[in-house]
């Protein structure tokens, strides 16, 4: 029997719908099928013990706000401010807890609670405003930690879960997927390079984690459009390789000191690829190499082609300044660069940021 438009239309939307939950079954741990039907209770159930609810209270000058805080007492120079946010546990053994700059920066005082209902005092080990990356330590025994995933293996459609505790209401766990990767422009002044999904975020979410559907944390939930309403279906994570980075830099050294290459670059415009004879793709472009610099003490050119840093590829100049921005004066790292149409690979030693 034929179907008419609508039935048709609606069977259509229901073979779709059947696909996608198969998929999401398939690439869900082989313990997320319960009585024969796909759950995720079981990932949710093993993801939650390491997500961690984050209290601060500390004194700013002036107005201003900042996520979840409300602010007491009499008008003056000075006023007690109450924040809430998320993080995540990285290291059981040490008490380390990966969250947002911005979740702890104007605390005094950091209260975190767990999943148990235990409350710890928490210390920043170390932050950094430009990549929005806090370092927490707690003490107690019998803690959870997530994995750090591989964030540049992500894909746009990938599932995630979102983990954090909105609006201060508790933990919270909700599912979307990556809606794209490499995000810039939130914040002009730091370096980008964000995952955006459509897994609800809202206000307190910030810090929390970005989980895949094998419990590897790949972002560090950070930003939202809208913030005023939240719930938008855009938000941002801070991709786990640049977190990493940061993470690896402040445990070590106790501070990020950052270099750079030396480099004026833009993205790859199809003007510009036609003038340098390359196919339109990902990539940055250097536009002017600066005199007495890491890049030009490698070798590097005007109008090179950047397209990977240690194997993994540039998307577009925002990421690569990004990329960058994470390494320490004096890493050594290998550059992947078409000049003239010929590839070929540079190895660079990160210099020190101009003054």
């Amino acid at each position: 029997m034929a179907l008419n438009a609508p039935l048709a239309g609606f069977a259509a939307l229901l073979v779709v719908l059947g696909l996608a939950t198969q998929a999401a079954a398939q690439a869900a741990p082989p313990a997320s099928r319960r009585g024969g039907v796909p759950s995720l209770a079981p990932l949710v159930n093993r993801v939650t013990p390491a997500v961690v609810n984050i209290a601060t209270r500390g004194r700013v000058r002036g107005g201003g706000s900042s996520e979840g805080e409300s602010e007491r007492g009499p008008s003056s120079s000075q006023r007690r401010v109450a924040g809430i946010g998320s993080g995540v546990i990285v290291d059981a053994k040490n008490g380390y807890v990966l969250t947002n700059h911005h979740v702890v920066r104007r605390a005094d005082q950091i209260l975190v609670r767990l999943k148990d209902g235990r409350v710890l005092r928490a210390r920043v080990i170390g932050s950094d405003a430009g990549t929005d990356i806090a370092v927490l330590q707690i003490r107690a025994s019998g803690l959870a930690a997530l994995p750090l995933g591989d964030s540049d293996k992500l894909q746009v459609g990938d599932y995630v879960l979102a983990v954090g505790n909105p609006f201060g209401l508790g933990q919270t766990v909700t599912m979307g997927i990556v809606s794209a990767l490499g995000r810039t422009g939130l914040s002009p002044r730091g370096y980008e390079n964000y995952i955006q999904t459509d897994a609800s975020i809202n206000p307190g979410n910030s810090g929390g984690p970005l989980v895949d559907l094998r419990g590897r944390v790949v972002g560090i939930n950070a930003a939202i459009i809208g913030r005023r309403t939240g719930g938008t279906g855009i938000g941002f994570a801070i991709p786990t390789n640049m977190a990493r980075r940061v993470m690896y830099q402040i445990l070590r050294y106790g501070n990020i000191r950052r270099g750079r290459l030396g480099v004026v670059i833009q993205d790859l415009t199809p003007a510009v690829a036609r003038q340098i004879g390359v196919p339109i793709g990902p990539g940055a472009v250097v536009r002017e190499v600066q005199p007495n610099t890491a890049a030009a003490r490698a070798g590097i050119r005007q109008w090179d082609l950047i397209v990977a840093v240690d194997g993994a590829r540039v998307r577009d100049a925002g990421g690569l300044r990004s990329r960058i921005g994470t390494m320490r004066v004096g890493d050594r790292v290998r550059l992947r660069v078409v000049r003239a149409k010929v590839p070929r690979t540079i190895s660079v030693v990160i210099g020190p940021a101009a003054r």
